[in-house]
């Protein structure tokens, strides 16, 4: 029997998926951002990563990177401060020529609390460094992408904004200002060609979960999973592979959107 259609669509992205210059991963020396940064040198990307603070583990990544036989490199960045962020990311598009792909995966350590305890100076500080981290970023590299064609943004959200978790105000209030700033340049920038999306992870085995665990009880752990459709929670790689999906042809159409991927939390 023949097949009813038939397609050249893939969800595989071919290795050298991306036209010359550089991917730029904006919190990529560890947990999510180092998955995602490996996961787009795997599909033929140049990759530039930002640090805070991990110099080690940023260059740990760029080896790990050049192990794959691809070109990476690291560089310190203060996202609060607008001057630096410029100034930086004016630097990398000068000598790659273009930025194709921005992945936004900054996150800082929070405090797991409740909404009336929050810490006032924590606030600020969390809504800063993401927030305002974002803004800054997308103020620079917006107009680069339209003189050269286009490109892709996604930014690394949470699935918190789907279904609130207890305790994870500080990470859901910065993140859903991020997912109004995305929708936002979906809708007024895809005439040039730039398409920007959010993957909300839920909660993931590595990186930042690990360093929250030990504010919250054994129970609260084992309920958040049992409220997980799949009885688990995920990895690095299956959030990483899903950032790198969206920066890729085969994603070509794909604009606007917010793609849970909490393995069934927000069911």
């Amino acid at each position: 029997m023949r097949p009813i259609m038939q397609t050249n669509a893939t969800l595989t992205p071919p290795h050298g998926s991306y036209p010359p210059g550089a991917a730029v991963v904006i919190g990529g020396s560890g947990g999510i951002g180092k998955g995602i940064c490996l996961a787009l040198a795997a599909q033929g990307a140049k990759v530039a990563l930002s640090y805070r603070s991990s110099a080690q583990a940023a260059q740990q990544t760029v080896r790990e990177i050049e192990q794959l036989g691809q070109t990476a490199e690291a560089f310190a960045l203060e996202l609060s401060s607008f001057e630096q962020v410029q100034a930086a990311l004016t630097d990398i598009h000068n000598r790659y020529y273009r930025i194709h792909t921005l992945v936004f995966a900054a996150g800082a350590d929070i405090t797991m609390t409740f909404v009336g305890n929050i810490d006032h100076a924590e606030w600020h500080r969390t809504i800063n460094n993401e927030l305002n981290g974002f803004f800054h970023v997308i103020k620079v590299v917006l107009p680069m992408m339209r003189q050269t064609g286009g490109g892709s943004i996604v930014a690394i959200t949470t699935a918190g904004l789907d279904r609130h978790p207890p305790l994870d105000i500080l990470s859901t209030a910065p993140k859903a200002g991020i997912e109004a700033l995305v929708r936002g340049i979906a809708r007024e920038e895809g005439r040039y060609n730039i398409r920007a999306n959010c993957v909300a992870p839920g909660v993931v085995d590595g990186g930042l979960f690990d360093r929250l665990k030990p504010q919250v009880k054994p129970e609260f752990i084992e309920a958040m999973k049992s409220n997980t459709a799949l009885k688990r929670f995920g990895t690095i790689e299956e959030i990483a592979g899903v950032a790198a999906f969206l920066t890729t042809p085969a994603a070509a159409y794909v604009t606007g959107q917010h793609l849970c991927v909490d393995g069934g939390y927000s069911v």
